[in-house]
């Protein structure tokens, strides 16, 4: 299920909504200026990421001047009353307060936001990513899709109100979602001045749709009508054709706009404390900042080498032994300068060898680096800190030169090679690489606060800033005031004032130590000490170990490959021109549909888009090419292209300058289920159901002649889990006897003999097994097969008849759900869902598939991290040559020594099959050959 949030916040509603709240007691500041809009939008943004936890957020605005429906209608929207000069004048400082949120401001010259956020949702919504398009606008609801919700703000007192499909059609009281359009088109917008046909309000045009379907469908109909009604449609044919392309949302706006802009990592706090200050939000200020204390004055010690007259631990130091249970939360928001706490800096040998002494008498010790890159194969250490007892760090800075670096290093090597020592960290794999690149091997057992957060609430966000905010109510200092914002002037850690550097350093530290206090005990509590203990924590060091032996890439026969593409790009785009009688930009949707429809008149009704222009999108060709060879060719030219610049041309440039190899980072605090991803690249997304996708697997070779690539593979791991868990008995035999599950699915639901399925029936087997893991709604399968709804509701009905032991488990986990608002895995991993007994359909309804699946691929994921984990033992143990080297969904990928290879052929799928043992056999496929494609 999506694992992410992206919030798409409509400005201008906002705005107004808020501005016309506090119209009765409007908010003055003491420069006279009206702030209730500022104030009121505000207060929405933050109870948003307060309560909803996006991941992702963007703020949409409407530029001054006209759209392209003013070119098409001059009197669209010319009704409007002036725009007050309260809200002209707040704009400004709601678009400041954004950027010192630090999210991104969307808005487009010649379109209304709502054109850009709905863009942006229709890319965005997906399995991967939930969006929701935040106001109090009710026409949004003609973008609402399976992933894609209207989230009426809570505001003035008022609820939330979160629209998926089933609350538009209900509130419009229509069959289809782009009704919604129709009814507008039918209607009118006195609001927009869009005139719509007089006389037609919402009962009526309801009652006209459900007869014949669309507006075109009534126009086309008006014969059958009666009276003035059957004239007025008559009569104003053309306005409501007019209005209804007024209506329509435009979601091809040409907007740039990466998804991982739209990332949201928190807000510069500075910024918006000087804002509040500014706008004299004082309420508001110390919710999110909370009361300065003025009791409190940091305490701000520096050991500067061998001038210090003070000795650096005092007579009698004190052991992490010693630590008192974590303290009570304060009320008051602290920082650095508002806390006592002594971070000092170690910068001669004699007192680093002092710090190590003391250090090796520690049951445990939390450490952190602070280095040169996010990438921790590029990274050069700048310097390390320690802290064992709250509120006390220490921190040594370390040089650029190498062999300086080194010597330092070499001091602080045997605490952290000491196995008998507990590690505690914050993203314990990023310093265990750059550690290893200096020749230490960290040891011992670990304890990363990222990796104990993430089981604690799967569902919120891991890094330290935000932990200490959430649980220690203490903001950290920022990196930007040591190397500036980010960007190409953003400057360099090693650059920055030691002395700086140390309390900034120092304090990562300590609050990280903080924080394993303060989650150590909630493990027990959630019942994830296990969990926690031997599945997360010891795949640090085994993804660290991947990550850092790499993958080669052939470089040659990617560029190879590209020629190739590109060659049949060209041959493509010209069949393509000689059919069209005409050469074209294929890129440009406008002269696309102009060849298609215009010229070659394929359909003829076509379907177009807001701005008047052809729908050209992938739903509307694809209907197409089985008719239309040139409409096939295009289908094909958009894939190379994309397979081309995605993959094709990007890995190269992954390469390490350093070893030649491409390493990607796992990222194990991400997935709720408890699935690993990875990024630069993204191994999880390499294409596989293509023949040209498949060519790229090609590219991952081994390593030297003396190695060979091996896949091992779990086959259909989550349908023998949930066999498992329901004990269906027709899938668990089919299992134990080998079968095709997926043709006897078909045989029951078809009610055939298993010798008369064919391949399409097969394949609707297949999706409906797969889709009812993830809780598939009719609407879902009818998607995926491209059948109507009618026909997915009847082979979801017959599933369930025939292997009714899985309804009857999914029912008991939904039931046990509602009672715990949690479900969890064969070990323990739970996925909280506080929605599951929501009164709104469409949060409860997300929430139930969550419940079925959570469980699942939960488990699953949990099984191939243990068996990851005694591989890698097991490989470490025997000293092995071979090398593991990628884990993609259920595959694990190995450079296997030739001289191992039979052995690793039996060890692996033993290892793996035994990993997490369930009542269905578990069946690993191996594959070997000299490119990835081959071994899989």
């Amino acid at each position: 299920m999506p694992s992410q949030k992206l919030f798409l916040l409509d400005a201008m509603a906002l705005i107004y909504r808020a501005h016309f709240a506090f119209s009765k007691n409007p908010r003055i500041n003491s420069a006279g200026m009206n702030t209730g809009a500022v104030l009121g939008f505000t207060n929405t943004l933050w109870e948003i990421i307060r309560k909803e936890k996006p991941t992702h957020l963007g703020v949409a605005f409407d530029l001054p001047g006209p759209t392209f429906r003013h070119v098409e209608f001059p009197e669209y929207k010319a009704q409007r009353e002036a725009q007050p000069e309260d809200i002209t004048v707040a704009i400004p400082y709601v678009k400041k307060l954004v950027q010192a949120f630090q999210i991104p401001i969307l808005e487009k010259e010649g379109f209304e936001a709502d054109d850009v956020i709905g863009t942006i949702a229709k890319k965005c919504g997906s399995e991967e990513m939930e969006v929701f398009m935040m106001t109090p606008d009710k026409d949004y609801g003609q973008l609402v899709t399976e992933h894609v919700y209207l989230y009426k703000p809570a505001f003035m007192g008022n609820g939330v109100d979160v629209m998926g499909i089933p609350e538009v059609l209900a509130k419009w009281n229509i069959k289809r979602i782009d009704q919604v359009i129709d009814m507008l088109g039918l209607q009118g917008d006195a609001v927009d001045n869009i005139p719509g046909i007089p006389g037609i309000g919402p009962k009526t045009a309801q009652k006209l749709l459900a007869e014949y379907d669309t507006v075109e469908g009534i126009i086309a109909n008006a014969d059958k009508l009666k009276g003035k009604q059957k004239e007025r449609v008559i009569e104003n044919a053309e306005q409501a054709i007019l209005s209804k392309r007024l209506a329509t949302i435009n979601t091809e706006v040409p907007v740039e706009c990466n998804i991982e802009e739209l990332a949201y990592s928190g807000f510069n706090q500075e910024a918006v404390k000087a804002l509040f200050d500014e706008l004299e939000f004082k309420t508001l200020s110390r919710r999110i900042f909370g009361e300065e204390t003025k009791t409190k004055k940091a305490t701000k010690k520096v050991a500067t080498g061998a001038g210090t007259q003070t000795a650096l631990f005092g007579d009698t130091p004190a052991t992490s032994a010693d630590k008192e249970e974590a303290p009570a939360i304060p009320a008051e928001k602290l920082t650095i300068d508002t806390t006592e706490h002594d971070y000092r800096l170690v910068d001669t040998e004699k007192l680093q060898q002092e710090l190590v002494h003391f250090l090796s008498i520690q049951k445990e010790f939390c450490f952190d680096t602070e280095t040169t890159s996010v990438d921790p194969y590029e990274a050069e250490l700048v310097g390390i800190s320690f802290s064992y007892v709250p509120s006390e760090a220490y921190y040594i800075p370390v040089p650029a030169d190498k062999t300086e670096a080194q010597k330092i290093v070499d001091i602080f090597k045997p605490v952290f090679e000491n196995e008998k020592i507990t590690k505690i960290g914050q993203n314990v794999k990023y310093d265990r690489i750059v550690l290893d690149s200096y020749g230490v091997n960290l040891k011992g057992k670990i304890f990363d606060t990222m990796l104990a957060h993430y089981l604690i609430e799967p569902d919120m966000r891991h890094n330290m800033d935000v932990l200490a905010e959430s649980y220690l109510n203490y903001t950290p200092v920022s990196i930007e005031t040591l190397i500036g914002k980010k960007g190409k002037k953003q400057g360099n850690m090693r650059d920055a004032n030691p002395l700086e550097v140390c309390q900034y350093a120092g304090e990562d530290a300590d609050i990280t130590l903080q924080l394993k206090h303060y989650f150590d005990p909630i493990l027990d509590e959630k019942k994830v000490r296990k969990l926690f203990e031997e599945v997360e924590n010891p795949l640090v060091n085994v993804l660290a170990r991947i990550e850092e032996n790499g993958v080669k890439i052939d470089k040659a026969a990617l560029n190879a490959f590209s020629q190739e593409i590109q060659a049949d790009v060209i041959t493509l785009e010209k069949g393509i021109f000689e059919q069209a009688g005409q050469e074209f930009n294929v890129a440009s949707p406008k002269q696309l549909g102009e060849i298609l429809f215009d010229k070659l008149k394929l359909i003829e009704k076509p379907k177009k888009t807001k701005s008047g222009q052809y729908a050209t999108g992938e739903e509307i060709l694809v209907t197409l090419a089985n008719d239309h060879k040139i409409v096939q060719d295009i289908l094909d030219y958009r894939q190379l292209q994309k397979l081309k610049s995605t993959y094709v041309d990007a890995l190269p440039e992954m390469i390490s300058a350093k070893d030649g190899l491409i390493h990607t980072s796992y990222n194990q605090a991400v997935a709720a289920t408890g699935r690993l991803s990875s990024t630069n690249p993204n191994l999880q997304n390499i294409p596989i159901r293509t023949d040209r996708g498949r060519e790229i697997r090609k590219a991952f070779v081994p390593r030297g002649d003396d190695f060979t690539l091996l896949a091992a593979d779990y086959s259909q791991i989550e349908l023998r889990i949930m066999a498992a868990f329901s004990k269906d008995e027709v899938m668990i035999q089919a299992f134990r006897e080998g079968k095709d599950i997926h043709a006897i699915t078909a045989s029951k639901l078809n009610k055939v003999a298993l010798e008369e399925v064919d391949s399409e029936m097969r394949r609707k087997a297949k999706t409906a097994n797969f889709g009812i893991i993830y809780g598939i709604s009719a609407f879902g399968l009818s998607q995926r097969l491209n059948i109507p709804r009618k026909e997915a509701s009847a082979i979801i009905d017959a599933y369930f008849e025939e292997f009714s032991a899985i309804k009857k488990y999914m029912d008991e986990v939904i039931n046990f759900a509602r009672e715990n608002e949690y479900v969890e895995t064969i070990l323990g991993r739970r996925r909280y869902l506080r929605d599951i007994n929501s009164r709104n359909f469409t949060q409860r309804g997300f929430a139930e598939r969550n419940a079925i699946n959570a469980p699942i691929q939960g488990s699953a994921a949990d099984m191939i991290k243990l068996a990851m984990i005694n591989i890698h033992d097991w490989m470490e143990k025997e000293n092995l040559k071979s090398k593991m080297i990628m884990q993609v969904h259920d595959e694990l990928v190995f450079d296997a020594h030739n001289s191992e290879l039979e052995l690793l052929k039996t060890k692996i799928p033993e290892l793996m099959t035994k990993a997490l043992e369930i009542e269905v056999p578990l069946v690993v496929e191996v594959g070997t050959g000299n490119n990835w494609l081959e071994a899989h």
